[in-house]
């Protein structure tokens, strides 16, 4: 039996809504016991409730921000290319591991972290992890460690390095100063930025065709009820989601199409 819902009862996202919070600060408020949890069916709040935690919402903020957290393999990428080593998600584990760094929530069972607490992680303490792992492997990254530290897409760093005829050791391993200097280079670093903005484009352009093909085959479906060809409609719902997630797509084509980031 449904749940009956209270005139005045706030769902989760009035509930979010009237905190200033996204969902995912509720989520991580409650989990903190910043928020307090529903005290209705169907996982809603009271009038009352709401209320009492207006002030809640700030205090979120405060404490968690405004980015939303991380896994660990961008947080990773986010240390590899701030300290200009290349680690590895068991890296970021060692720091949890260690009381440098803490899981500030789980998403689908994977712990998650605070960007702002990534950026205040003391350097030399993600270098001595590195270090411990790598060992004499320390000032050497093969291609795909390069790119991560570089934040540069992997095909774009195999051509640079090609093209520049980066060497390698015999184990095919670049040399960390090598790799360094090309994150000096301005001219490859504006190359670059106009490679990711290529491919975003390209991948946003797909996204549009692949959705568009979803609203010609729901207008197929229609024509051949119409037609007398299909005994059922095809679902009117399946039509409005299609067309919100073009309009979405679309939006996100022009902003690439304009060089936003």
């Amino acid at each position: 039996m449904a749940a009956q819902i209270t005139r005045g009862d706030f769902g989760v996202h009035q509930f979010a809504g009237h905190l200033g919070l996204s969902r995912w600060q509720l989520r991580v408020g409650r989990e903190h016991g910043l928020v307090p949890p529903p005290d209705r069916e169907g996982e809603r709040w009271s009038a009352r409730l709401v209320e009492e935690a207006s002030g809640n919402g700030a205090t979120v903020i405060a404490m968690f921000g405004d980015e939303p957290p991380i896994g660990s393999a961008r947080a990773a990428a986010r240390l590899a290319s701030r300290v200009g080593l290349d680690v590895e998600r068991g890296d970021v584990e060692v720091l949890v591991a260690q009381g440098d760094l803490n899981v500030i929530s789980h998403f689908r069972g994977y712990p998650v972290y605070l960007i702002r607490d990534l950026d205040r992680l003391d350097p030399e303490s993600v270098r001595r992890v590195v270090s411990a792992r790598k060992g004499p492997l320390l000032d050497s990254v093969d291609a795909s460690g390069a790119a991560m530290i570089l934040d540069w897409p992997r095909r774009s760093f195999d051509s640079i390095a090609g093209e520049l005829e980066l060497p390698v050791d015999q184990l095919g391993r670049y040399a960390l100063d090598d790799i360094r200097a090309l994150a000096e280079d301005e001219n490859l670093a504006r190359r670059v930025v106009e490679e990711k903005r290529r491919l975003a484009l390209a991948r946003t352009r797909q996204t549009e065709t692949r959705i568009e093909d979803v609203v010609r085959s729901w207008l197929l479906q229609c024509m051949a009820y119409v037609d007398r060809t299909a005994d059922q409609p095809p679902d009117p719902g399946a039509a409005g989601r299609a067309i919100r997630a073009l309009v979405t797509a679309r939006a996100e084509t022009a902003r690439q199409e304009r060089g936003e980031t």
